[in-house]
């Protein structure tokens, strides 16, 4: 910016002109200059621009429609999907809120590679609404239930050092309801009846 605005000023600074001409004012000169750099700087931005946060992100990509911070999926998600704590393709990893991370995260398994590592799609992570695509998250929770995971950090080009808490896995489908028991249906002797109920 700083170079287009000294461009801009050897534009519109007035030439030199002969003893008793009009001089234009270099103040309106560095005015102008300051006015079209600005403008030029909006330009390059549409008005709505906005950096992409994590959630409308995991939103798009899972199919599961949860709204508010990332934070909050793992109670909205109950009894509307289901949940768990094994990952599975297109399920939504859970991050629980910590001192760095306070609204949570969330993100969408792309692949499972094995029992402590999988590929994740996401956004805002590595950088303020950067997406990233099938980038590594170790489990490193002592008892290998997916509580605690590191995550490709791309600026340092390896998985970060930060362990990060997780709920666990949303799933992009309805949670499985526990089965009914059998009803048993007695026939009814109508030879013989013994009593009769009211309602």
């Amino acid at each position: 910016m700083k170079f287009l605005t000294g461009a801009l000023r050897r534009t519109f600074s007035p030439a030199p002109r002969k003893a008793g001409a009009k001089v234009v004012s270099g103040r309106l000169a560095q005015a102008l200059s300051a006015l079209l750099g600005t403008a030029l700087a909006l330009t390059a931005l549409p008005a709505s621009a906005h950096v992409l946060q994590c959630v409308p992100y995991a939103r798009e990509q899972s199919g599961i429609s949860i709204h508010g911070d990332a934070r909050t999926w793992w109670k909205q998600a109950a009894d509307t999907y289901a949940r768990g704590g094994e990952p599975e393709v297109g399920a939504v990893m859970a991050m629980a809120p910590s001192h760095d991370m306070p609204l949570g995260h969330v993100a969408v398994v792309s692949k499972v590679v094995d029992t402590r590592h999988v590929l994740l799609n996401h956004a805002n992570w590595s950088r303020p609404g950067m997406i990233e695509r099938g980038v590594l998250a170790e489990d490193v929770s002592d008892a290998g239930d997916w509580s605690e995971v590191r995550i490709w950090f791309a600026p340092i080009g390896a998985l970060g050092s930060r362990h990060n808490p997780v709920y666990g896995f949303i799933y992009p489908e309805a949670p499985h309801a526990e089965a009914a028991p059998a009803l048993e249906l007695a026939s009814a002797d109508t030879a013989t009846r013994v009593g009769t109920a009211t309602m």
